[in-house]
């Protein structure tokens, strides 16, 4: 165990009431006199180094431990690059996720080269001025940041551009060069020197400690509005903390070898991280640069890495995510005409949080489980599954000493119910209710909750799942209510979209449309949204993204509280607006998803007169079957779930 002044310490530091710089405490005295100690290493792959301060550190920690008839508990070093500079992945490693892999599962961006005939156009010059020997390939840099900028700056990002050069007097003439050359970029270049290790340099800089400090404060910071930076020229970037997101563009003016200690992978992390996390979108990072520097990038393919390359340049199309946004930049769109305002209801469904004591387990329409009997040794084994999968997820085999104690069990089904169903008190009365089914509904007979054979039989997939499941629909059967009807709380104009990003698909560029782009998410809605731009009947549509925020709630097959999101709005004329939904296979939720839908148009048109709305369900089958000529052809031919 931690001993008393570790103890002190880490409380102190929790409960901020000091900070690191302002204890009197030496933070490595107290960890050389405790008794357990686990390390874990950021960027550990130059750490290993044994002249650095930090290895002789815990070097001399795990010295003093064995003096104690002890040694360092556990060492865990994470790192992107777990090889040597000649690609030789580390011995110890124990798991390794490639770039590969997580540049095909959308982690990090996608490396884009310039194709051949965009490299063809460049040249080095025959100059002693470094940036007039390679003002082409800077040029081409600049051309393609240029891009990035004006689309990411629709999102509300700024985009920045990453210079590598050969040596601080170069990088020094780099960024001189490029606040003289672009006006966009006057006062807006961090130079930031660094030793041949990537380190931050004081003496290759001139500058002292605090002056360092700024520095890599200022690097840092440089995704933020409130920096006035939007390009970082630099030897190179390794060995610094880079949280940094939203470098669009790299541009390489050095070589690199084996003698640099630095592998391909580390020279595109600098521009690797994702601007938009948690969106399952396509980024991209422009690679370009000199024939050697490329050689050197491209040298990653060997890793099984797929470079793209696409055309670069002066009328190329910028390499960033599909954004779709209103098309304010197309004056042959008539945008007050195409706007279509959708009044917002109030939620009709919602859960009543009832007592769940009259929740009665013995009238629960469940199918009984078969209550096995185990061997000795298979009671000590409790095996653990995914619910969804039935994939084992792990075992537990329990020592002899094990002391059988249902009350845990009971209390963790209760806990994954609450939390499935978002239920924020009832967990006294839910845990009586799981104890007293298990007991005497789950299994064919009563059981014994103190057997360890019965804590063996609810840990088989069959029985939890039973379980939960049962209790989630008895709960939204007493909690899920219909008030019956809903107000008009809010308008939604497509006006107000923010501009938005999406993964890579198909696309049209629509006439009839506010926005820019109609993408589809399957051929059967491009092919209707090609549709509707041909209906001369139809004065505009749209296809209803998630940042539209038009959504429909309602219960679906498993008994929850859902929200539906229907296809497309189309505007018929100003007095009448269609949904309509589209789908390829049906699903359990499709005829519940239009019952809702035809109870919301009869509560928008009884809560307003104005405008009439209405429904409708076109399936691809019949769509490509009867292929209807205009929508009212559509609209009297398609009459799915409307009665």
């Amino acid at each position: 165990m931690f001993d008393e002044s570790w103890r002190r310490f880490v409380i102190k530091m929790a409960t901020g009431s000091g900070k690191t710089t302002d204890s009197k405490v030496d933070l490595g005295d107290i960890v050389r006199d405790i008794e357990e100690l686990v390390v874990f290493n950021d960027e550990a792959h130059h750490i290993h180094d044994n002249r650095l301060a930090w290895f002789k550190s815990i070097e001399d920690i795990h010295h003093r431990l064995q003096h104690k008839d002890r040694f360092l508990s556990l060492q865990v070093d994470v790192t992107a690059t777990p090889k040597h500079n000649n690609g030789a992945i580390f011995v110890q490693t124990v798991s390794d996720y490639p770039l590969v892999e997580a540049i095909s599962q959308n982690v990090v961006k996608h490396p884009v080269l310039p194709d051949s005939a965009s490299r063809a156009k460049l040249s080095e010059r025959k100059s002693s001025r470094y940036t007039e020997k390679y003002a082409d390939y800077i040029h081409l840099g600049i051309e393609e940041w240029r891009k990035a900028y004006k689309e990411h700056d629709k999102l509300d990002k700024k985009a920045i551009l990453f210079v590598m050069t050969d040596d601080t007097k170069n990088c020094d003439d780099v960024a001189q060069y490029l606040e003289a050359t672009y006006p966009e970029l006057k006062d807006a270049v961090l130079v930031i020197h660094t030793k041949n290790n990537g380190e931050i340099s004081e003496s290759a800089s001139g500058k002292k400690k605090e002056e360092l400090d700024v520095l890599r404060k200022q690097s840092n910071e440089i995704d933020g509005w409130e920096s006035p930076y939007k390009a970082i020229v630099s030897v190179l970037m390794l060995k610094e903390g880079w949280d940094v997101r939203n470098v669009t563009t790299i541009v390489g003016l050095r070589a690199y070898s084996a003698k640099s200690n630095i592998l391909p992978e580390q020279t595109l992390g600098r521009g690797l991280r994702k601007m938009y996390p948690g969106n399952n979108v396509e980024e991209y990072v422009s690679v370009v640069g000199t024939d050697a520097f490329m050689d050197f990038v491209e040298s990653i393919q060997s890793e099984g890495v797929e470079l793209e390359r696409r055309a670069m340049g002066e009328g190329t199309k910028p390499k960033t995510p599909i954004i779709v946004e209103v098309d304010t930049e197309n004056t042959a769109k008539d945008l007050d005409a195409l706007e279509i305002e959708i009044p917002v209801l109030t939620a009709r469904i919602y859960r009543e949080y009832k007592n769940l004591e009259e929740l009665d387990t013995s009238c629960f329409d469940c199918k009984k489980i078969k209550y096995k009997i185990f061997s000795e040794e298979e009671k000590k084994e409790i095996v653990f599954k995914d619910i969804t999968t039935g994939q084992i997820n792990h075992t537990t085999i329990l020592d002899s000493g094990f002391v059988t104690d249902y009350r845990s069990v009971i209390g963790y089904f209760a806990q994954i119910i609450m939390k499935d169903l978002r239920l924020v008190s009832g967990y006294d009365v839910l845990y009586g209710k799981v104890k007293i089914f298990i007991q005497n509904e789950l299994f064919e007979k009563k059981v014994d909750l103190d057997s360890l054979n019965t804590l063996r039989n609810l840990s088989e997939l069959e029985a939890s799942k039973s379980l939960i499941e049962t209790f989630k629909k008895q709960i939204n059967a007493l909690t899920v209510q219909d008030k019956g009807n809903a107000k008009i709380k809010d308008t939604i104009k497509l006006r107000k979209t923010r501009p938005f990003v999406v993964k890579e698909q198909g696309y049209i560029i629509p006439k009839k449309s506010i926005f820019n782009k109609i993408i589809g998410d399957s051929y059967l809605e491009l092919k209707f949204a090609a549709f509707l731009e041909e209906c001369d009947d139809i004065i505009s549509y749209v296809k209803n993204y998630m940042a539209v925020h038009f959504q429909i709630d309602y219960v679906n097959a498993d008994g929850n509280i859902s929200n539906y999101y229907p296809d497309f709005i189309v505007k018929q004329s100003s007095s009448s607006v269609i949904i309509v939904e589209t789908k390829g296979l049906e699903d359990l939720d499709v005829p519940l998803k239009m019952k809702r839908l035809h109870e919301w148009c009869a509560d928008m048109n009884r809560a307003q007169s104005e405008v009439y709305y209405d429904y409708a369900f076109v399936d691809e089958e019949s769509f490509n079957k009867y292929n209807p000529k205009s929508f009212e052809e559509l609209l009297a031919g398609f009459q799915d779930y409307k009665h």
